[in-house]
């Protein structure tokens, strides 16, 4: 099996429009949360949100081709810019052999939306965008950065929730161990803070709808969260094959050494009140990489918040790492980021490798009350970042279906 490390990161998120920003306000335990701007809440019960500020799409493409593209697939394009310059993308790469795994849990759900609403002003004469599709469907966003850079290897999406950008990790992961790549450029884009969006996970009482408290909104393992603050934005990661990296000198951030992907099959919404999917992933998303538990530093937990979600995720962490919950440090970064949906597990992936990177782990924030029924020795690395050397972190998603994605960075090494 070939080996795979990390050379190129991009970030557009709630808490700035580069790693270096995010990574920034994410250590420094800054709350990317505030009051909805993207349209007027004023009629629903959530009103707050993370959303991304001074993004403008016009600094990447012409205002014409921007508006061929919903506003997920902008992201992508602002996150994978970025990435690719960090990677040192040129003319002397191999394109067949360079390809695109993008995700997002929703896609162009802005456009589905505001077509549909101008359809049904008149329809008995509909008048359709000639982008409707190709700006609404999920795969969109592969397809433009595919194009975008001419990479003519695999290309494809991933949608499975919230999930999905792990998934998209995993995936391109395996095709460059397996030799059937040299590079993938991976991760994903959401912007799902709409009116249907918003309503709709309201109704299906996910939401946060702390409307007096929005900065402490997103508050994972307290006693008191009440559902996830909708976040937006996306990530890029540039996974390369080893070899190929060493022949062009790339930086190498950290090598990726292992993913594990379960399912609960337990609800469409709530994950297992046992964490039994969320430890069978870990479990093997470890034994792929041959790291035992008591080895990892860091976990970036999924912990959205919700009442069910966190309390099951904590149990299956108290499992798995029961001989080291003394050294095993877990943070919840949605805390501060929000749930970005498709593209967390990129986002978080960025996290870790960034906390590998700087010998830092970021915090949770927002917590005042620990829910009684979470194991008290478990390291929630509360309020302020921690300095501590990370060899091993893993990035833990789950996803509305009960989809799980685990994967394992790990410092690199010759």
């Amino acid at each position: 099996m070939k080996r795979v490390v990390i050379t190129g990161l991009g970030a557009i998120t709630p808490l700035g429009n580069s790693v270096d920003t995010f990574w920034k306000h994410l250590t420094e335990g800054k709350s990317g949360a505030k009051l909805i701007t993207k349209f007027d809440p004023q009629n629903f019960k959530t009103k707050f949100a993370c959303e991304v500020e001074d993004f403008d799409i016009e600094a990447y493409l012409p205002k014409k081709e921007a508006r061929k593209m919903d506003d997920y697939t902008q992201l992508a394009v602002g996150a994978a810019d970025a990435c690719m310059q960090d990677c040192s993308f040129d003319e002397n790469w191999d394109t067949s052999k360079v390809g695109v795994i993008w995700a997002s849990g929703i896609g162009g759900i802005h456009t589905f939306e505001e077509e549909l609403i101008n359809f049904a002003k008149n329809p008995e004469q509909p008048r359709f965008n000639p982008f409707f599709i190709t700006k609404m469907i999920p795969n969109m966003a592969a397809g433009q950065l595919s194009i975008r850079y001419g990479l003519r290897g695999v290309s494809y999406a991933t949608v499975s929730a919230c999930t999905s950008s792990n998934n998209a990790i995993a995936d391109a992961f395996n095709f460059i161990r397996l030799g059937k790549a040299k590079a993938i450029l991976t991760g994903g884009s959401e912007a799902p803070i709409t009116r249907t969006a918003v309503g709709g996970f309201n109704a299906s009482k996910a939401l946060s709808t702390n409307n007096e408290n929005y900065l402490t909104a997103s508050r994972p393992f307290d006693q008191s969260r009440d559902g996830f603050v909708m976040g937006e934005g996306a990530g890029a990661l540039m996974l390369e094959e080893l070899e190929h990296a060493k022949a062009r000198g790339a930086k190498i951030y950290a090598e990726l050494t292992g993913c594990g992907c379960a399912s609960d099959a337990y609800h469409i919404t709530a994950s297992h009140p046992e964490g039994v999917g969320a430890e069978q992933a870990m479990r093997e998303a470890l034994a792929e990489a041959e790291i035992k538990p008591e080895h990892v530093d860091y976990i970036n937990a999924h912990a959205t918040s919700t009442p069910v979600g966190d309390l099951s995720e904590c149990k299956a962490i108290s499992k798995l790492f029961s001989q080291s919950l003394d050294r095993v440090h877990v943070s919840a970064t949605k805390s501060m980021t929000g749930h970005l949906l498709g593209a967390a597990g990129a986002i978080e992936a960025i996290a870790c490798i960034k906390a590998i990177e700087n010998s830092l782990i970021p915090p949770t924030i927002n917590l005042e009350n620990l829910d009684p029924e979470i194991d008290p020795n478990l390291q929630l690395t509360l309020n302020k970042a921690v300095s501590k050397e990370v060899q091993v972190a893993l990035n833990n998603t789950f996803g509305f279906g009960g989809h799980i994605a685990v994967s394992v960075f790990k410092k690199y090494e010759e």
